[in-house]
């Protein structure tokens, strides 16, 4: 079985959701899991166990389930929905406190199944994920067959991480951990390595020779309403860059791989981190990176405004909600080829998309042509364009005008395709990890993070302020506009 294709079905497991009643659980998880106990995905025998604080009996949770969830999936099957209801059930838990009762409960719930496969999911902030991995070593949860998922960010610097790292590889192997991010788990995602080496005409012009540079943009025409706090603390670069951005990076410029296989994938992505310029000194990360953050704009608030939220505080004037980034990585395929990374809240448009802009033809006999362009589209829709030169119809003169050849996954397919969360969890679930970070590509990425991260928190200089609704700060646009490029839908 290929590494990057899921199981069709997968033998009995206890899935056990630390944080089961939160916003993640409820909005992204229990939906991807209905979705595959839907689709025939989940054996029979297999059972989900939500862990929080919040008192609830098994009867609660299916309820809560069953008010809160049903309205966003398809509900086709009452029967499918009422066997999916059955594989709830619900403990409740103090973590680090004195009451052992949940622990207990849960061992008394698992017991008699420890030749199942065991996945404990940690939908809870990191700081949280040595001590819940102690205690479920105390409570003798962890058997050969199980496995852990950690969700992003893991730490907020190199020492966190390496921290965090540490405390849970003191219970579990490395092979039992998965770090996830959600990106990777998205069609296109995985259709750029199809893409990449599965068609014989683009590997040979997949590098500086062919190649302007690349650009890879998340955008989020949301704000932080209610989550300063958060955002406070971890900004858009430790939000998104370190994490989902420098994913895309990695698998965009990774070399193919010596054969199909979950760790030879990975090998190749480590080895893009640790080939990507170092930005460390002051004057670098000036010339190299832009920050922003959003102001009032009409009715949208500015990030210091914004309803529901803590009151701000003077490190609230220094948190970046944009980010734009010049990466090099400097080896033999992509040396001098400026990788261009840009993430932001509150921009015009909600879009995830990978650029990769050719460079011209070496002499063009046509007036008025342009490069071509290819465009991987991670959402709202996912596809795939290559832009090229056509001539308009007509017999005049000749006429060039830059089409798309188009492949939208919505109209050429006719099967559902699966949200991230779905994916992944079925690969957790068959015990593949080739779509989750390895505890070196996240600490790779991290090193390359810090140097920016302690010059912006060095620097005097606050960041550049961008409407609401707008493209981001006009530093962003001069990044690109100093070797005469812009972004994508500038250009």
């Amino acid at each position: 079985m290929s590494p990057l294709s899921s199981p069709a079905a997968v033998h009995a497991a206890d899935l056990v959701v630390f944080g089961g009643t939160g916003d993640l659980s409820m909005r992204k998880l229990i939906p991807a899991l209905y979705h595959s106990d839907r689709d025939g995905r989940l054996a029979p025998e297999t059972r989900i166990v939500a862990m929080s604080r919040g008192g609830l009996t098994d009867a609660d949770f299916r309820g809560k389930v069953d008010a809160d969830v049903r309205d966003q999936v398809p509900v086709d099957d009452p029967a499918v929905w009422q066997r999916f209801l059955g594989r709830l059930h619900h403990v409740s838990v103090d973590v680090g406190g004195s009451d052992r009762s949940g622990w207990s409960a849960l061992s008394r719930l698992l017991a008699g199944h420890e030749q199942r496969d065991r996945v404990f999911y940690l939908a809870s902030p990191p700081m949280t994920f040595g001590p819940f991995c102690r205690e479920l070593e105390a409570a003798g949860l962890v058997t050969p067959h199980s496995r852990v998922v950690l969700e992003k960010p893991l730490g907020r610097d190199l020492p966190s991480a390496q921290r965090i790292n540490d405390e849970v590889g003191a219970i579990f192997d490395e092979r039992q951990i998965f770090r996830i991010d959600h990106y990777l788990g998205k069609e296109t995602v995985q259709n750029l390595l199809v893409l990449r080496f599965a068609n014989a005409f683009l590997e040979p012009i997949w590098n500086s020779l062919w190649i302007d540079h690349v650009q890879i943009t998340v955008a989020e025409t949301v704000g932080t309403p209610g989550r300063r706090g958060y955002y406070d603390q971890a900004g858009a670069l430790r939000d998104m860059v370190q994490n989902h951005l420098l994913q895309l990076l990695t698998l965009t410029a990774m070399e193919p791989p010596a054969r199909n296989d979950r760790e030879a994938i990975r090998d190749e992505k480590v080895k893009v981190l640790q080939a990507l310029r170092p930005i460390q000194e002051a004057s670098e990360v000036d010339r190299f990176t832009v920050r922003g953050q959003y102001v009032g704009e009409g009715a949208m608030a500015g990030y210091l405004d914004e309803p529901g939220s803590t009151p701000p505080t003077r490190d609230s004037e220094r948190v970046e909600t944009f980010t734009a980034i010049r990466a090099e990585i400097k080896n033999w395929r992509w040396a001098g080829v400026p990788f261009y990374l840009r993430t932001g809240k509150r921009m015009p448009r909600r879009v995830s998309e990978i650029v990769v802009q050719f460079k011209d033809v070496p002499h063009s006999i046509y007036p008025g042509g342009s490069p071509n362009r290819l465009v991987l589209r991670l959402q709202p829709e996912e596809g795939i364009q290559l832009h090229i030169m056509a001539k308009e119809p007509g017999a005049g003169e000749t006429t060039l005008k830059p089409v798309p050849l188009s492949l939208s996954f919505g109209e050429t397919f006719t099967t559902r395709v699966p949200e991230a969360y779905e994916r992944l969890l079925s690969d957790v679930l068959g015990g593949n990890p080739t779509l989750f970070m390895r505890r070196d590509e996240v600490e790779a990425a991290w090193r390359w993070i810090d140097p920016i991260l302690a010059a912006w928190e060095s620097s005097a200089d606050l960041p550049e302020p961008y409407p609401a609704g707008s493209p981001g700060p006009a530093g962003a646009r001069e990044l690109l506009g100093r070797s005469g490029r812009a972004w994508h839908e500038e250009a």
